[in-house]
């Protein structure tokens, strides 16, 4: 009886929260106005906000007037200071985490401040809103009856200087509430393991024995752990071992390369998927409808937005807009304000608004991860569906890719260079790259145009990677595990360049 009375408990404190976000749903700009002046309020004594005179800022034409735009590099030099030990120079409260950035395979690594304010206000009221969101929608739900399989980062936290640092779910399994990993797979001790091999056996181990109704993580990560399960427990689907799975929670990359292949270990057709936008800076948009393919942005996180339009970002012409300006179907950079001291910063990833009553985003991809070398302007959002459409007509499974381009020399003209890694490749490579490029061109006006009799670019180039490949790519990183991705588009060959030699 104690388990479905938890479950019922649970399930109506949480559904109470739904009053709440109905607050920001009626009235957005002025949540969103209200957190902006409480985060200013909060840090005028920092060194930022006497610097820029946070006290004498009244409404936003004055922030945004006063107050630049700043990339990570910019305010490199402020964290590090921190991390040493200072404290008051960006936030008012003392920070002592900060979550190192692995969102790709880059060499140089960020380290993001996370206040006490960020973990409590954001990224835990994020989670209790995930499931509230969830349980208004599905109310005959049992969620709780049973555990969360989590599948997070693969560091352990370090100490440094008094302060500590890590992946931020790391951070985040650390500081868990009670009730939170009361009702969590694996262990604490087995989420920190290091190793990632011999974590997932651990993992395998430990959730098995468990009764597991619903899964979280990143889908490339979580499907290599969920096809391990059914290679350890000989079963033909993931309803033999969990029984009582009924969501799973997914957020990092783009969900449409894996789609098929989680249909397939979970071939039940009332079983849900939800989506989720959360990164070391903050926890931005939550699913808020079943089968919905856009996110709810959440307003009353403290973090205030700001969008740069994609077709002036980086020029001189630039120039961010407060939510309430923003406009359906364009593509946008993300700037943002936080309770962790971030100030208008460019978090590198780029959204498109589906609706502005409420506001609900797609995830489009990365400023930097695009292929704009011949004037096409190719986004991940394009490759995604492109692909998504290929595999559908050929029958083919995709489970990694990258691209990048192939530069002109002399009279030679472009072009793109895919390596693709199939769970199911198609018979016929050329049939699959001319299909590739003609979905292309219809989702892409800018890429048809240069494709346009091979003006600027010819035929996309497809190599078919051998079994494994990105995987062993990772690991010879030491990038394996949990919140590590796969830069799926390039405007160098740095990355193609290394997985083709490796491809040999």
């Amino acid at each position: 009886m104690a388990i479905p009375l938890f479950n019922s408990i649970a399930s109506w404190l949480l559904k109470k929260r739904y009053h709440q976000i109905e607050l920001f749903l009626k009235y957005p700009a002025e949540v969103q106005e209200e957190v902006l002046q409480q985060l200013m309020d909060f840090a005028e004594d920092t060194e930022v906000g006497k610097r820029y005179d946070f006290q004498s800022i009244d409404k936003y034409e004055d922030f945004r007037n006063r107050l630049p735009i700043v990339s990570y590099e910019e305010i490199e030099p402020m964290i590090e200071r921190t991390r040493k030990g200072e404290q008051n120079l960006f936030w008012p409260t003392a920070i002592k985490w900060f979550a190192k950035s692995s969102g790709t395979t880059n060499a140089k690594s960020k380290f993001i401040p996370v206040s006490t304010e960020a973990l409590e206000d954001c990224h835990y009221k994020s989670g209790k809103d995930l499931l509230c969101l969830y349980l208004n929608n599905n109310e005959d739900s049992q969620l709780f009856t049973g555990k969360s399989l989590r599948l997070g980062g693969s560091k352990e936290l370090y100490q440094d200087n008094g302060s500590f640092f890590g992946d931020l779910s790391a951070i985040l399994i650390d500081n868990m509430p009670l009730w939170a990993e009361f009702s969590s797979t694996p262990s604490n001790k087995v989420s920190l393991m290091s190793e990632w091999e011999t974590k997932l056996k651990a993992i395998i181990k430990e959730s098995t024995q468990e009764n597991v109704t619903s899964l979280a993580g990143v889908p490339s990560w979580m499907l290599v752990l969920l096809n391990n399960v059914i290679e350890e427990t000989g079963k033909d689907h993931l309803f033999q071992v969990w029984e009582n799975l009924e969501v799973y929670f997914h957020g990092g990359v783009s969900f449409n390369p894996y789609k098929d292949q989680y249909k397939k270990l979970l071939p039940r057709k009332g079983f849900k998927y939800y989506e989720i936008y959360n990164a070391s800076e903050g926890f931005f948009a939550i699913q808020d409808r079943n089968g919905a393919d856009d996110l709810l942005l959440m307003l009353d996180y403290g973090i205030f937005y700001e969008f740069i339009p994609m077709d002036t970002y980086g020029t001189e012409a630039q120039k961010a807009i407060p939510l309430w300006e923003v406009k359906e179907n364009v593509n946008y950079a993300i700037v943002i304000t936080t309770n962790a001291g971030l100030w208008r910063y460019k978090i590198g990833d780029t959204v498109r608004f589906t609706s502005t009553d409420p506001y609900r985003i797609k995830i489009t991809g990365r400023t930097k991860h695009h292929i704009n070398v011949f004037g096409e302007e190719l986004i991940i959002e394009n490759a995604e569906e492109a692909l998504k459409s290929i595999c559908k007509k050929t029958g083919s499974e995709i489970k990694d890719y990258t691209a990048g381009p192939i530069f002109m020399e002399g009279k030679e003209k472009g072009a793109h260079e895919w390596i693709i890694e199939f769970r199911k490749p198609p018979e016929d490579l050329a049939y699959f790259t001319e299909f590739l490029d003609n979905a292309l061109k219809s989702l892409n006006s800018d890429y048809e145009a240069k494709r346009y009799n091979n003006i600027t670019l010819k035929m996309p180039k497809v190599h078919i990677a051998r079994e494994n490949l990105f995987y062993d790519w990772l690991k010879a990183k030491d990038k394996l595990g949990g919140q590590h991705k796969i830069p799926r588009l390039s405007n160098k060959r740095d990355y193609i360049e290394e997985l083709l030699q490796m491809n040999k």
